[in-house]
């Protein structure tokens, strides 16, 4: 708001408010009913390859990968794998986890430290993603992504954003402004105060007690 005042302040005009109805002409071209697709383009992004990549070189999700893509039951898998198997699945070569039954299926980020960090800049650094906060981040984040201890990595890469601390008001609660007590009697309340740099006296003396 403030930017837009400063930006508004060099001009000399005036506002008037004239209802809609007659005020036909004022976004025609956004008005217009005969909108036609002249050109579509898809942007592509080379996170989901860097997790395939990434999937094949972690030894726990490549056997779950390949366990359920060649449905090869000799693969070897721990107990906490084979109990939760039917919560995995693979399309188009990313592994998804659902987390409960009603819940949509998730892509499994590896752990991979530099990885988990590019999902997470992806979400709260790039422009549109506004550098929202801690709470906000993770549900962009979780609406698409699992690992584990996710939550905790959110908060840590929130905590030290730098631009988030920057502009983050502070926690603190400021206490308000009290009046001070007003004295029953005389000298029941006393003050002192020094002040100095006033002009010398005979004595060289630049200060005195109130």
């Amino acid at each position: 708001m403030a930017r837009w005042l400063s930006f508004f302040a060099e001009y000399n005009f005036t506002v008037e408010y004239k209802p809609g109805k007659q005020n036909v002409l004022a976004d025609a071209l956004s008005r217009r009913p005969d909108y036609e697709l002249a050109h579509l383009t898809y942007l592509e992004s080379p996170l989901y390859e860097l997790i395939r990549k990434a999937n094949a070189e972690d030894d726990d999700l490549a056997g779950l990968v390949e366990a359920l893509s060649a449905s090869n039951k000799a693969v070897e898998l721990t107990a906490r794998q084979r109990s939760r198997l039917h919560r995995y699945s693979v399309v188009e070569g990313l592994l998804y986890y659902q987390v409960d039954g009603g819940d949509e299926p998730r892509i499994v980020i590896p752990n991979d430290e530099d990885l988990r960090h590019r999902v997470l800049y992806e979400a709260h650094d790039t422009p549109r993603s506004g550098d929202l906060g801690r709470e906000k981040t993770y549900t962009s984040v979780a609406r698409n992504f699992w690992w584990a201890h996710m939550y905790k990595w959110v908060r840590k890469y929130v905590q030290t954003c730098e631009t988030c601390q920057r502009v983050k008001p502070p926690p603190l609660a400021f206490a308000p402004l009290m009046s001070l007590p007003v004295p029953a009697d005389c000298w029941r309340s006393v003050s002192m105060d020094f002040i100095f740099e006033l002009p010398a006296d005979a004595r060289g003396h630049t200060g005195i007690l109130v």
